[in-house]
């Protein structure tokens, strides 16, 4: 049975400079952390893989002693508050309806359900927030269909195929049936690594990234009538027309694999 796995932040929606981002900025503020993250400052943190890593960079020996930080322990335990406290801010700004979802999912989403195929997502986020993200993005009733594998389910972020390699073992799925939705050079490097065939549709963090190895990389998935799909790379030559469709995925993976899809972990 084919299966198609979805990351969440910049794939389901666009929630990193609209969600995540103010998240983070206010729960600092709560906590009386001096630091407020601009958009061009997060630009480069969503290159860290995981929440709590990320509010992690910003502990210098100098601002842990200003925090009274003093040991591992302390700053272990704060950043679990910081984050429990940050998830709680994100999934309100999520419900709220302020994050668009993003073209194409939750059409996509659907079809692929209705053609018996398994329905992830594996996501280096809080496990409530992406459950939140997804049933604001295809709704309550397609989201029930969903597995999610996400947070601290493995010990190591994306780029590392971990998360891919428990979804798949998870799902009981075969790396040539799979095929996944990612937007960033960390997640496309993750799948790939994991033998996933990969469909990457940038965000505004992360279009002028490397995505050498996607087989196929996108504005968005598209919609009919609405934001059409530009084609950014098409190495196997599917040529999507506007939108990319259930159709497009099944070619993806019926196509022969190039070899650098063959790298394994």
């Amino acid at each position: 049975m084919p299966a198609l796995i979805f990351d969440c932040d910049g794939v389901l929606a666009d929630t990193e400079q609209y969600g995540h981002l103010p998240a983070f900025n206010q729960t600092f503020a709560d906590f009386g952390v001096p630091v407020q993250w601009s958009v061009e400052e997060y630009a480069e943190k969503v290159k860290i893989g995981g929440g709590k890593e990320r509010m992690r960079s910003i502990l210098t020996p100098s601002l842990a002693q200003t925090l009274g930080l003093q040991d591992d322990d302390a700053v272990n335990s704060a950043v679990l508050s910081w984050h429990r406290r940050k998830t709680e801010v994100y999934k309100a700004l999520v419900e709220s309806g302020i994050m668009p979802a993003r073209p194409g999912v939750a059409r996509i989403a659907r079809a692929a359900h209705d053609a018996g195929w398994t329905l992830a997502v594996a996501s280096t986020s809080a496990e409530p927030a992406v459950r939140a993200v997804l049933a604001h993005t295809v709704g309550d009733d397609l989201a029930a269909h969903f597995s999610v594998f996400a947070g601290d389910v493995v010990p190591a972020k994306k780029p590392a195929p971990d998360i891919y390699l428990f979804a798949l073992k998870e799902l009981g799925a075969a790396q040539p049936d799979v095929i996944v939705v990612e937007d960033s050079a960390n997640g496309l490097r993750a799948a790939v690594k994991a033998g996933l065939r990969t469909v990457v549709t940038v965000s505004g963090f992360t279009r002028e990234e490397d995505f050498t190895g996607a087989a196929l990389v996108v504005s968005s998935l598209g919609d009919p009538g609405r934001e059409q799909a530009e084609v950014l790379a098409d190495p196997y030559g599917v040529h999507p027309s506007g939108t990319v469709t259930l159709a497009t995925l099944r070619e993806l993976l019926v196509l022969p694999a190039m070899s650098h899809e063959t790298e394994t972990p």
